[in-house]
């Protein structure tokens, strides 16, 4: 498969070390994945659906104790401590190594360990990056070739290059040896004693983001917990913008918007619902790719009326994890019907009923679809060069502090915005749901080196020279309550209105109020045409609090400052002039 002598000989290490019985290089063809399909589904690793009405898709399930990422449990190990910062946890790589080294100790003795090459990336595209996944799990094999171009596709892209080197083995699917550990120095990921995708996919969250945004930080470009969506409006000009948001914020929601008819003629597009790597192109803008290739999208609530291409791309070659069986051999998870079915087989394996009591799907339950299977998935998802980003957002799940929109003053103010950033916890992270956290830049889980150094290089991207027209920056909140606790705007395809404020704003077709904590669209310039919203209540969701932003003041500084001298002064200046502002 590869005459790489680095790969050869990592492989040696990794064989002598975890001592499988059968090494399998993936080659990426259908019959070698035909057949690693039927062996999952002859052990039981796999379930195989209805082949009428969910053609080459399976059903999985995880240990119960292996539900979610486990933050706790993943580290970064750097040289220098104050490298991985205080937001990450940190072990010295030597000490790591030799305590990882004893679990993995003939670890895959009467296993198959399979040699899983993926590129992160369109194929010969300047911004993509290769890995290889040793792992001894079929399920990850599989998920793998949904998510990432694999096989010798990767090996030929690789050629005598430098390539990510990625450990997986189940172990004993034990939780109290469960480390998700990435070595940026050393380009390597090491997973063990969990078989979850995003614990074992090491391909994603592990490489795309912890590791790739270490390696953007020393190469000069950017990895960032975004979607990519192309908005084509009615004259045909079209427009790309980029969105961070923590889970459940409704990201993959806003990725494969559909257009409210009422509108007009928009054409949303989807270039990726999770993860951009961004550089800065020859013609002085920002320039993105999604160096994935399918969805790794949370099930609960997902249906034809929350996100109808989503749930279209689920339909074929999809594989479910943790997820209700229907007697007819399809899938249900709550939200999916109005009606719950009146018997399944529940994400543990028992027999359920509305009057069970318990959750059919696990809340953490997902879906990996292939990017193709979407309805909108954009003409660009493959262009090496990726798309010209016009807008930045940023957003969370805020129930009083934020507006529904608003623009930052400046480059440094918007990495401001995007630094502040904080949500409302949910199940795709272990731990309490429902708790307010910071989350800069919906990156807090996934950088892979000191925040405050990431900030910083935030800020230095922004006033690189090559940087002639980088995109505007917003804050967007979907999320705001009135006083009774209800929500504020009704979200999903109106979010539109939105975008095309931001757009607007991006090509000065409109002005804006100047408030505190940046610029706010004027009443007249948003377009609630045909909404349920009378005067009084769009007012409120443009309000700008200065008594909660005071209140929010004291979270900001102590987020902050955890990183010392660290913290950029650039952030630390737009920190006091907010302050003065409310003032």
């Amino acid at each position: 498969m590869t005459s790489n002598q680095k790969v050869l000989t990592w492989l040696e290490e990794m064989k002598a070390l975890t001592q499988p019985d059968n090494v399998v290089w993936i080659d990426g063809s259908e019959a070698q994945l035909d057949a690693l399909r039927a062996e999952a589904v002859s052990t039981g690793e796999l379930i195989k659906l209805n082949e009428e009405k969910l053609p080459g898709c399976y059903l999985h399930r995880t240990a119960e104790n292996d539900v979610a990422r486990v933050e706790d449990r993943t580290f970064i190990c750097t040289t220098k401590k104050e490298d991985a910062g205080p937001t990450n946890n940190w072990m010295a790589p030597a000490e790591m190594y030799a305590m990882l080294k004893e679990i993995y100790n003939g670890s895959m003795k009467g296993r198959t360990m399979y040699v899983v090459p993926y590129i992160m990336g369109p194929a010969s595209s300047p911004f993509s990056k290769v890995g290889i996944e040793l792992t001894d799990s079929i399920y990850v094999v599989l998920n793998m070739n949904i998510m990432t171009r694999m096989g010798q596709i990767a090996l030929d892209e690789l050629g005598d290059g430098d390539f990510v080197k990625c450990l997986h083995a189940k172990c004993d699917v034990d939780p109290e040896k469960r480390y998700i550990v990435q070595f940026p120095e050393d380009n390597t990921i090491w997973s063990c004693n969990s078989a979850y995708g995003g614990n074992v996919l090491l391909g994603k969250k592990c490489f795309a983001l912890r590791i790739a945004s270490y390696m953007g930080y020393k190469e000069g470009w950017m990895a960032e917990h975004m979607l990519i969506l192309g908005l084509t409006n009615p004259k045909g000009e079209k427009k790309y913008v980029a969105a961070a948001f923590p889970s459940a914020c409704g990201k993959t929601n806003l990725a494969m918007l559909i257009p409210p008819a009422s509108l007009g003629d928009y054409k949303v597009e989807t270039v990726g619902d999770d993860i951009a790597w961004i550089r800065i192109g020859e013609d002085g803008r920002l320039w993105a790719i999604n160096p994935e290739a399918g969805f790794f999208g949370v099930a609960p609530g997902t249906s034809e009326k929350t996100n109808f291409n989503a749930l279209e791309a689920t339909k074929k070659n999809t594989i479910f994890t943790n997820v209700a069986l229907q007697d007819d051999g399809t899938v249900w998870w709550e939200g999916l019907t109005k009606e719950p079915p009146a018997h399944c087989i529940d994400w543990l394996g028992k027999e359920w009923t509305p009057e069970s009591g318990t959750k059919a799907a696990h809340p953490n339950s997902r879906f990996t679809a292939p990017a193709v299977n979407c309805p909108c998935i954009s003409d660009q998802f493959e262009a090496p060069k990726g798309v010209p980003l016009s807008a930045i957002i940023f957003g969370g799940r805020r129930a009083k502090s934020a507006p529904l929109v608003y623009q930052s003053f400046d480059w440094n103010h918007g990495v401001f915005v995007g630094a502040t950033m904080a949500s409302e916890t949910t199940a795709a992270a272990a731990g309490a749901v429902g708790v307010v956290r910071r989350d800069p830049m919906a990156m807090r889980p996934f950088c892979g080196y000191n925040m405050a150094d990431y900030f910083q290089h935030w800020i230095d991207m922004g006033h690189k020279s090559e940087l002639t027209n980088p995109p505007k920056i917003f804050h967007v909140n979907w999320f705001r309550r009135d006083d009774e606790g209800n929500f504020m705007w009704p979200g999903f395809g109106d979010n539109l209105r939105v975008l095309n404020w931001i757009l607007d704003r991006c090509d000065g077709k409109v002005d804006a109020a100047e408030t505190p904590i940046g610029y706010v669209p004027k009443k007249e310039d948003l377009n609630v045409e045909g909404l349920d919203i009378d005067d009084k209540t769009l007012t409120e969701l443009l309000a700008v609090d200065k008594d909660v932003w005071r209140a929010e003041l004291p979270g900001i500084k102590e987020y902050f400052a955890q990183f010392g001298d660290r913290l950029p002064k650039g952030i630390q200046e737009q920190l006091d002039a907010l302050e003065a502002r409310l003032k």
